[in-house]
């Protein structure tokens, strides 16, 4: 059976997505990224956002979101490779889902020979 569990995080349409630049302890517990998502970056961890942390190897993530009445914690260890992540100590960029896809697939955030996203309201 291939079906997602019901308890499975409903991230799929995330308003924003966000990336902490540089590293963060991945010590820290939800409490304490939810401080830095408040208070370093001046935004809601109660948003329905992403927000992406990554450690000083490069070798571990975590992905901090809200859902109705809790937060999730997904954690992310490569046992093989690196992260290409951003190095701008105590920043956040807005990235697109795409984009964290690339990261977590070893590839870096600019990719010079992905296609542009079109968007288009009428099919002409």
């Amino acid at each position: 059976m291939n079906a997602v569990p019901r308890s499975w995080p409903r991230i799929a349409e995330p308003s924003q997505v966000y990336l902490a630049c540089g590293a963060t302890d991945m010590r820290k517990s939800i409490d304490a990224l939810a401080a830095i998502v408040t208070y370093s970056f001046e935004l809601d961890p109660f948003s329905p956002s992403l927000f992406v942390f990554c450690n000083r190897g490069r070798d571990k993530l975590k992905i901090l979101y809200w859902e109705n009445n809790g937060f999730w914690l997904l954690y992310r260890r490569l046992e093989k490779g690196r992260f290409r992540w951003p190095n701008t100590e105590g920043t956040s960029i807005i990235i697109d889902r795409r984009q964290l896809q690339w990261l977590l697939d070893g590839l870096e955030l600019q990719q010079a020979r992905a296609h542009v996203p079109l968007q288009f309201k009428t099919a002409a």
